[in-house]
Parts: structure tokens; C-alpha cells; sequence
């Protein structure tokens, strides 16, 4: 299986206070690893850095994708050459549709126009994988979205966008039992269509119980504490991840 994103010793930091202290991560074609760990280890600062937040200053390592070094590229080029983060917070952008957002991004990154029949069919059928009413299409992007209707929204631009990287942060965050299935149905789906690589940054293991977790990395102060299979996750949820933080000490 081939390398598809390499993090070496990656360094970053947000006004003036280092976050990533020496980060080493590799993902193969197709794997799916899930990163753990404590509140403020730094879990989402490194989905953030690998898709180039602006927010944040690399100030060490390299990130590598698809063969090519995107270490401080802009977010739209990453995006364009395949790498996808969902947010734990969408935010609300009022005056775009759903629909035309994803159209829009479609049409970037394929560098072609779409169809707009054949756009909104593909759309339509998506959605009901989601059980999404199509209204929301019609609707300002994320405005007056519940929190579960966010999160689907996410995942339908994820069905949409086909990414070959898809880096879901907290997706199940905040939702109830009946919208985190409904979500990791849309995940499950990913992975069934599209084959592509997935980072899942996670506190609760309810959104992996459909998939075949290769690899499962806990996140402590900044750096990889340690690296297992998907029986660390079980380890974690028993034990909780004071054990990796008192390596850390």
C-alpha cells in the first residue's frame, strides 16, 4: 500500500505558543487511522496544519501529500489536490446555498462546469443516503442548521467531493445516537465508493464501529505519545489516557 500523507516532525504554533511539537504520522492509500487523546493536545491543530490554516505557523517538519510537499500551502490548493477536513464547529455562510457551495467546489477542483441536471440528481440521491430533506440544498449554507444538520452537511460534501484524504474532526461531536448513525452510514459509504484514506479525530468510538481502523495514534502535549492497532482504542476507553501522559512526565 502506498504512502498517501507523510508528517515529519512537524512544529507549529498559534500566536507566539507552540501547539505540534515534532509530529510523525503516515497514512497509506485507503487506511483509516484515528488520532485520540486529552483535551487540548493538540488533535485538531493538526488536522487544521495539514490542510494549511493560516491561523497557525508551521515552524518545523514537513507534511507530504500524494508525493508532494504542501507544507504552508493555501487550504484551496490543498483541497484541490484531494485532502478534505470536516470542522467540529461548521460555521454559518450566509448568502451561498448548500447546494451551490458544493457545486462551486466541485467545479474547482475538477477545473470543468457541471451540468446543473446532472449536479442536482447526484445531489438528490446523496442526500437521501443522509436522510437529509433536499430543502436544505436550497438553504444558506449552515444558517439555522441544527448541530446534527451541520454535521450531515459535512459528510454530504465529503459523498460529493470524493477526496482522496478526508479528515473528519469530531464529526460525531455533540450528536444524538440517531444522527451519529446516520453519519457513520455516510462515512461507511465514503469508504465503499470512494476507497479513500481517512483521519478520524474522535473521542467516542460509536462513529468506528462500522470501520476497519488500520492504525490508532494518541495525541499527548503536542506530540505522538504512542501508536497501535484498533485495540488501543478499547485499551483507551477502559483506561482512559492518563497511562500515556504520565510517559509523557
Amino acid at each position: 500500500m502506498s504512502e498517501l500523507l507523510s508528517v515529519k516532525g512537524l512544529k507549529a504554533e498559534i500566536e507566539e505558543k507552540e501547539i505540534l511539537r515534532g509530529v510523525d504520522l503516515e497514512v497509506g492509500d485507503g487506511e483509516v487511522h484515528v488520532i485520540m487523546g486529552p483535551n487540548g493536545a493538540g488533535k485538531s491543530t493538526l488536522g487544521s496544519v495539514i490542510i494549511g490554516d493560516p491561523r497557525f505557523e508551521v515552524t518545523g517538519g514537513s507534511v507530504f501529500f500524494d508525493g508532494e510537499d504542501i507544507t504552508g500551502e493555501s487550504p484551496d490548493k490543498i483541497s484541490k489536490k484531494g485532502v478534505f477536513l470536516s470542522f467540529q464547529n461548521p460555521i454559518e455562510i450566509p448568502g451561498i446555498t448548500l447546494g451551490n457551495f458544493i457545486k462551486t467546489a466541485l467545479e474547482m477542483k475538477t477545473g470543468e462546469r457541471i451540468k446543473l441536471w446532472d449536479f442536482k440528481k447526484k445531489l438528490k440521491e446523496t442526500m437521501e443516503v443522509l436522510q437529509m430533506d433536499p430543502a436544505y440544498a436550497e438553504r444558506d449554507l449552515n444558517v439555522g442548521f441544527s448541530g446534527g444538520e451541520k454535521k450531515k452537511a459535512e459528510i454530504l460534501q465529503l459523498l460529493m467531493l470524493r477526496p482522496k484524504l478526508a479528515i473528519l474532526d469530531e464529526t460525531d461531536s455533540g450528536l444524538d445516537v440517531d444522527a451519529v448513525h446516520i453519519v457513520s452510514k455516510g462515512i461507511e459509504e465514503y469508504k465503499k465508493q470512494v476507497g479513500g484514506a481517512l483521519m478520524i479525530i474522535t473521542h467516542s468510538t460509536k462513529i468506528l464501529e462500522s470501520l476497519k481502523v488500520d492504525k490508532t495514534h494518541v495525541l499527548v502535549d503536542g506530540e505522538i505519545a504512542v501508536t497501535g492497532d484498533a485495540s488501543l482504542i478499547e485499551k483507551i476507553n477502559n483506561e482512559g489516557f492518563e497511562q500515556f501522559i504520565r510517559k509523557e512526565d
